[in-house]
């Protein structure tokens, strides 16, 4: 621990409305000892100001600094010195800009000080030095990490990645499971434009890729092989290849998954007259095109996948009607037979709960096909969402002054057989009349599953198993946050590019292949000096566990998002400290309190919640509430409502965590035997659209409220007392009424029976 704490404060920061000399004054008498050197400046982000503490760590005279004034989201790089813990106390943001008087006015910059301001701000300078008198030296995780990058995929993505990576100096494994490069671009006759002008189609360039690969001595190309195990962790993975009928271990620092998609099962599309000779997936249209065998001179692509339920009940009324009528009607005479496709059910039409840009760019390239092979040929295609984003506008408006290419917005209603053709009929067109178009091939839009949706493909020895977790809620795909950090999966060291993580064209692909690559590179580099990855990039702690005390429940190993533990055959956790990101969420699981980090822990928390003075009287003193608040959403949009000159209630304290995942019941518990009045759990949003940067870290805060309800309950307080809320970061105009609101129910409900004990 610190013994030598050096507390500055930034007067700047906090005039008009607050004295420094006061504050400082107070840590001096509080902290006479644990602070020897308490010093007030006028600007300390100034050059001067960051020297005057640069001088007193050089003489010795500190070992630790806290530094009183803007928030810790601004000046992080002035105010970062080597080799001594640093905290920052923010008065300025979410204490002089959010304070707010009881009946809600802001306070007279020329006036008289209120005393409530000045017992917060005293009492954040306290949790401040608080904090950095609970943090422990660091040790360190550091290891000689193995620079190598295995590329999982030997696709457009996959190569793309394997030269990219090569580039850097690192050394590669490609492995491809199949018996030659290329995947699925190897089939495809051309792709939509990647380059200026971004109006014709054009070779994929395959070939050259593979023989640039095949041709760098940097990389070790794998084919016709097939990844048996991926154990370890970032760093130090050990790969289990098997080529041939042999086994081969390979040591590897982090892996791209690159391994693309395959089409989907195509009774999906048998609905839309897909299994007659004339209707084909694009993909097999391509295939057609890529070997010559394409020759119809008519070609209609349907891209109307996603009829709404109303639409989905007409055509099944008119089904039933058209099938009554054939009843009534004679026998059809031979070779006058018709075949009408429907869709069967709901289920069977809601195949993908998502529509791709690249349906209408496939559509449009392959519209373009009929027209370069023949130029009397005519394309058409029916649509419901023509999605071009970007530059592909340019392509789009191409096709459009194309003569033979015609557009509409439409819904088909229905897919006949005809003579030696097709007859598509739609209604709600773009003309707001009822069409029929006949052709001599349909073609039906290509479902792009991921390789990860069926098959575990990277074959992990994780407690936590094999493939990555909960790809249901991903539709199969590579579990990134799309928002936040899209490479990332929740396996450390792992990072997906291409259509194994989202739909997407090669444009795109080429950049998913450069920002694996990247965080690979990054994942190595930061196990080498024994630092987190994203999102707590450079953070040298990691999980320090009391394994004394440990009862064996396996909660922690079960509930960390990133499988960062393993247990033995008692049950003991095992740290991966590379896997880790440092988020406390088997902090917040322990029941015994076991876990803690040297810098972040029960302890610390828990010591800084009771530097909040509680008044005995709500009515003389006024309540008090504690806002425990995530430090990715909810942290920095209370900043931006203070920065946009939005306050609340003066009788909330916030305290910042890493995740809500970490949060342990005990702190509520303290809180609540302390008096306070209520606690507000403010964090990310989790669910189908989470965006919490661990991924489950408010989803299992969430999960664990019945058990902070149970405590409460034992304590005999109101379990309504405890409240957790979601915040995007960009919500920060919620902020001020989402506290208030909860200020003015937890008034509603009365005092704490513990206050005044």
């Amino acid at each position: 621990m610190p013994e030598k704490i050096g507390v500055y404060f930034d007067q700047a920061s906090v005039s008009p409305y607050l004295n420094a000399e006061d504050m400082a004054e107070l840590v001096g008498r509080v902290y006479a000892n644990e602070c020897p050197v308490v010093k007030v400046h006028p600007r300390l982000n100034s050059e001067e100001g960051r020297k005057l503490i640069q001088e007193d760590i050089d003489a010795g005279n500190v070992d630790a600094v806290c530094i009183c004034g803007t928030s810790p989201r601004v000046d992080w790089d002035i105010f970062d010195f080597d080799n001594v813990a640093v905290e920052r106390v923010n008065l300025r943001e979410q204490c002089i800009k959010v304070f707010r008087n009881p009946d809600g006015t802001m306070p007279d910059p020329n006036g008289e000080v209120p005393e409530l301001l000045k017992m917060m701000a005293n009492e954040y300078v306290k949790m401040g030095v608080t904090k950095l008198l609970k943090t422990n030296e660091q040790g360190s995780e550091a290891f000689d990490a193995t620079k190598v990058v295995m590329v999982m995929g030997g696709g457009f993505t996959g190569l793309t990645a394997a030269l990219y990576a090569a580039k850097t100096n690192h050394d590669v494994i490609l492995v491809e499971k199949e018996a030659n490069l290329g995947g699925k671009a190897a089939g495809m006759y051309k792709t939509f434009p990647l380059s200026y002008p971004y109006t014709e189609a054009h070779e994929t360039g395959i070939e050259a890729l593979i023989s640039e690969v095949q041709s760098n001595s940097r990389i070790k190309v794998l084919t016709s092989a097939q990844l048996e195990a991926l154990e370890g962790a970032p760093g130090k993975y050990t790969a289990k290849v098997k080529v041939g009928g042999s086994v081969e271990e390979m040591a590897v620092g982090a892996c791209v998954l690159a391994t693309g998609w395959v089409p989907q099962d195509t009774k999906y599309v048998e609905p839309m007259g897909y299994g007659s000779s004339k209707v084909v997936t694009a993909a097999e249209f391509e295939a057609m095109v890529k070997e010559g065998n394409m020759t119809a001179k008519s070609v209609a692509f349907v891209l109307d996948t996603r009829l709404s339920e109303a639409e989905f009940a007409a055509q099944e009324a008119a089904a039933a009607e058209s099938t009554e009528e054939a009843e009534e009607a004679p026998a059809a005479e031979e070779g006058e037979e018709e075949e009408t496709f429907v869709y069967e059910d709901m289920e069977s039409y809601k195949h993908l709960p998502y529509s791709s840009e690249l349906n209408s760019l496939v559509a449009l390239k392959q519209a373009n096909y009929v027209r370069e092979k023949d130029d009397d040929a005519v394309a058409y295609i029916i649509y419901d969402h023509m999605m071009v984003p970007g530059i592909n506008e340019r392509y789009y408006r191409a096709a459009q002054d194309n003569p033979g290419v015609m557009l509409t917005k439409g819904t088909v209603t229905s897919i006949k057989e005809s003579g030696a053709g097709m007859v598509v009929a739609a209604s709600n067109t773009l003309l707001g009349e009822n069409i029929e178009i006949e052709a001599e091939l349909v073609v039906v839009p290509t479902g792009m599953v991921p390789t990860t949706a069926h098959d575990p493909t990277i074959n992990l020895v994780y407690r936590q198993g094999p493939a990555f977790p909960d790809l249901q809620q991903f539709d199969g795909y590579a579990d990134s946050n799309y928002i936040c950090f899209p490479y990332e999966t929740r396996r450390t060291g792992i990072y997906a590019a291409g259509c194994v993580r989202q739909p997407m064209s090669m444009g795109l692909a080429r950049e998913d292949a450069a920002g694996a690559v990247l965080k690979a590179i990054q994942c190595i580099n930061s196990s080498n000096h024994g630092v987190a990855v994203h999102p707590r990039s450079g953070d040298s702690t990691y999980p320090v566990f009391n394994f004394m005390r440990c009862t064996q429940c396996k909660r922690c190993t079960e509930e960390c998002p990133f499988g960062a533990l393993d247990d033995d055959e008692k049950g003991t956790p095992m740290p991966n400290p590379s896997r880790c990101r440092r988020c406390g969420t088997c902090m917040g699981a322990c029941p015994e309190r076991v876990i803690g980090f040297d810098n972040y822990n029960i302890d610390m928390i828990g010591s800084m919640i009771k530097q909040v003075e509680v008044p005995d009287d709500m009515e003389v003193g006024g309540p008090r509430f504690i806002v425990l608040a995530c430090e990715n959403d909810a942290y920095p949009a209370l900043d931006m409502a203070a920065m946009r000159g939005k306050g609340w209630s003066p009788y909330v304290r916030v305290v910042p965590v890493r995740c809500l995942g970490s949060v342990n019941t005990i702190w509520i518990a303290d809180a609540m035997s302390k008096g306070v009045d209520g606690v507000l759990l403010l964090g990310c949003k989790y669910g189908e659209d989470y965006q919490c940067h661990f991924v489950k870290g408010s989803e299992l805060c969430n999960r664990r409220m019945e058990n902070v309800a149970d405590s409460l309950n034992r304590l005999g307080v109101e379990p309504e007392r405890v409240v957790q809320a979601e915040l995007a970061i960009d919500e920060y105009d919620k902020v001020p009424d989402m506290i208030d609101n909860f200020v003015n129910e937890m008034i509603k409900i009365g005092p704490n029976p513990f206050k005044g004990y």
